[in-house]
């Protein structure tokens, strides 16, 4: 079974940095999309940042672009979100996710990802900004 393991969240200072990782089993960076998404109390889960490895596309939302990195180790079928200049809105469960087709559209198009495009789901990593 597919199996995305996220881990490195914890709690930093405004301004800080944190690097989320999200480790994949039984499938290939390659043939996936990988999305980060997050989801504050309250709120609608969101998607933050995703990567397409087989072209190098990559999708941010405009409330990270200039803070947060995607990047991709096929060797460790790992995706990693560099977070710097952290902000306390930055708080949330942040989760990672796979999926095909519809996922690696999105990115190439240029579109924000959408849920319903992702088949697989990691188990959520918190992410605490302190003012």
């Amino acid at each position: 079974d597919v199996q995305l393991q996220a881990s490195g969240g914890g709690l930093a200072q405004a301004g800080g940095s944190l690097r989320l990782s999200c480790a994949a089993s039984q499938l290939h960076l390659d043939d996936y999309a990988i999305g980060w998404f997050r989801q504050a109390p309250g709120k609608e889960r969101e998607g933050v940042s995703c990567i397409d490895s087989s072209s190098g596309s990559k999708y941010y939302a405009d409330s990270v672009k200039g803070r947060f990195t995607i990047s991709s180790d096929n060797a460790k079928n790992t995706v990693y979100l560099q977070m710097n200049s952290l902000k306390p809105e930055d708080t949330a469960v942040y989760y990672c996710a796979a999926g095909r087709y519809a996922a690696i559209a999105d990115i190439v198009r240029k579109q924000p990802p959408s849920r319903v495009h992702y088949d697989y789901w990691g188990q959520g990593t918190q992410v605490t900004v302190s003012s």
